[in-house]
């Protein structure tokens, strides 16, 4: 017996997929790092006294590309003139979509990163420069274990035998991200995945706020604007990495600097100590800097040979970057 068209047209209808009643709002935002002595730092912004925030905000009609329409709101809100500047990611999760009068909005945010000299910020925003460890204290392990680990520890593996069913995976991955365990070790790049398993938790403020809880004191760092943490978390973690095979941390010295400097700058990155002796030879190796010929009584002590970025290896190697020590050599949570 044929099928009527009506039907035909029903079956058919059944197969789409459903209608949509949600526009998008594409938003811009900026992780704008610079290190200072040996203080990594990211720009933040106050808008009418609310949660410290990256500087951020929409894709308008008059942009021409994305990274213009950052660069944009990043000078009208900090009058930052931005250098390097890189695509993290985009963050889209449905958290972030609005109830308005005419459906559902889906906010993406596209994260940048953009690596820069400090300098004094102004604008329409109340903007400064914030340490990164203050948002993530649990990183900073120049000066041994980090004493917040102390209350982060137990909770983490109370968390994780909670769910006997998760018990197993929650360990393994507690393993990986926070070194826990009698053979795990450290590893410096995972700091986005170790804010992943805070929040999680429940062990950051962005957590009991999304999930609509009271103000509870925690020990996970200050808390930021929407999912700007975990931006800044991403931000950490790709550029640890990209530390050991691109010269990007050049993009943070001065043009003539000393070798010491140049070492305070990546342990400051990196969150760890490295071995003087080492870090200098391994620099010599790669041939990334070369010396200027003048020297610097600033340090304190004898006068230091100040150096300079040799751009040219940028042409003579595909990954020069600053080698660091393989991770997990640095240290363990036992």
């Amino acid at each position: 017996m044929p099928t009527s068209p009506s039907r035909f047209l029903a079956a058919h209808e059944a197969r789409q997929p459903a209608r949509q009643d949600s526009h998008f709002a594409i938003g811009l935002s900026a992780v704008i790092v610079a290190v200072t002595g040996d203080d990594p730092k990211v720009l933040v912004v106050r808008h009418g006294g609310g949660r410290e925030a990256l500087p951020s905000g929409p894709l308008e009609r008059g942009h021409r590309t994305l990274e213009t329409g950052l660069r944009n709101w990043v000078e009208r809100q900090t009058l930052q003139n931005l250098g390097h500047v890189e695509q993290l990611y985009t963050f889209g999760d449905r958290d972030r979509s609005e109830a308005d009068g005419e459906g559902t909005t889906r906010a993406l945010s596209v994260a940048y990163l953009a690596l820069v000299r400090e300098a004094r910020p102004a604008g329409d925003a109340d903007a400064a420069w914030k340490s990164w460890y203050r948002y993530f204290p649990w990183e900073d392990w120049r000066g041994g274990r980090p004493a917040v680990l102390d209350a982060l520890q137990p909770a983490l593996q109370g968390w994780a035998a909670a769910d006997a069913r998760l018990a197993g995976v929650r360990e393994e991955r507690l393993s990986l991200a926070f070194g826990l365990g009698e053979r795990a070790v450290w590893d410096e790049e995972r700091a986005l995945e170790r804010y992943e398993l805070l929040y999680e938790a429940g062990l950051v403020a962005e957590a009991a706020r999304d999930r609509g809880a009271g103000a509870v004191p925690l020990p996970g760092g200050v808390e930021m604007a929407v999912d700007h943490r975990r931006m800044l978390a991403l931000a950490i973690a790709r550029l640890r990495g990209k530390i050991k095979y691109r010269p990007v941390v050049f993009e943070l010295m001065p043009p003539h600097f000393t070798l010491l400097q140049l070492q305070r700058t990546v342990e400051a990155l990196a969150g760890v100590r490295l071995h003087k002796q080492n870090f200098r030879r391994l620099v010599e190796q790669q041939r990334l800097v070369e010396e200027t010929g003048e020297t610097t009584a600033e340090t304190g002590g004898r006068p230091a040979r100040l150096v300079r970025f040799r751009r040219e290896v940028l042409l003579e190697r595909p990954a020069p970057g600053v080698r660091l020590p393989v991770a997990g050599k640095f240290m363990t949570l036992r």
